[in-house]
């Protein structure tokens, strides 16, 4: 099985990770959220594993395009619905290696401890 890396084409950070996969080598799927959405089911099953607010970008435009009554989120349910519906609002990337581990970010050094180029062939 190879990766799925799951984001926004143009996001700088994505273009970074794109860049390290290609360099290695590594086969991987692209989930492009402008395209093809996400579902709340697998946005509740990240939560699940990472927790909410892990997965939640506070820091972009389009978190401060929110008003004050939509930033205020407590549970995981407000959160995947925002999410699913401002699909930006999404940590970027997102990655679900081989083995099944959620990578969330960019980081190389992270990257070479979960993605191997022989994972891609599987």
């Amino acid at each position: 099985m190879k990766p799925v890396i799951y984001g926004i084409r143009n996001c700088d950070t994505m273009k970074k990770a794109f860049a390290w996969l290609d360099e290695r080598g590594i086969a991987y799927d692209f989930h492009d959220y402008k395209k093809a959405g996400i579902s709340t089911a697998k946005l509740h099953a990240w939560s699940k594993v990472l927790g909410w607010r892990t997965l939640l970008n506070t820091r972009g435009t389009t978190w401060r395009k929110l008003s004050a009554e939509q930033q205020t989120i407590e549970t995981q349910s407000a959160a995947v619905q925002l999410m699913a519906e401002h699909t930006s609002l999404i940590k970027r990337p997102l990655v679900e290696t081989a083995s099944g581990h959620l990578l969330v970010g960019f980081d190389p050094a992270i990257f070479s401890s979960f993605i191997k180029p022989e994972d891609s062939a599987r």
